[in-house]
């Protein structure tokens, strides 16, 4: 299986108490290779968890790798921006977009269903989801 994962997902596997736990401790074991992230999720992740210890570990024990490099994409990230003003989107999102857009095989790992459904990438098409039931 092979995806993208945003901050929801990197939650509820850290956290015990989240509602998605079971979800995302059952999609992290059917995983065979690291899932694709960037480090704004990463800061996001280690902001709810208020853990960046818990935060790391995930990385530095192979359930996500880095492989978003923002610097390398600010004019896409920043024409994202522009075209989901209207939405508000953090710039962890953006950069998922952009990486569905470089990684069209990997679905996003998400808990925010409803953003997703509207974020499209290359302008037109549908984003992958991966999420837990009921969302």
């Amino acid at each position: 299986m092979r995806g993208i994962a945003d901050t929801g997902f990197l939650v509820a596997f850290a956290a015990r108490a989240d509602a998605h736990h079971d979800w995302a401790v059952s999609l992290a074991a059917r995983a065979t290779d690291p899932f694709l992230t960037c480090e704004p999720v990463l800061a996001e992740t280690a902001f709810h968890l208020r853990s960046v210890e818990v935060t790391l570990a995930m990385v530095t024990n192979g359930l996500v790798t880095v492989s978003f490099a923002c610097d390398d994409h600010l004019s896409q990230l920043a024409a994202l921006a522009k075209r989901f003003a209207d939405r508000k989107p953090d710039l962890a999102d953006l950069c998922l977009i952009r990486m569905s857009e470089l990684y069209p095989r990997h679905s996003v790992i998400t808990v925010d269903r409803e953003d997703f459904r509207v974020y499209r990438r290359n302008k037109r098409e549908t984003i992958p989801l991966i999420c837990p039931p009921g969302v």
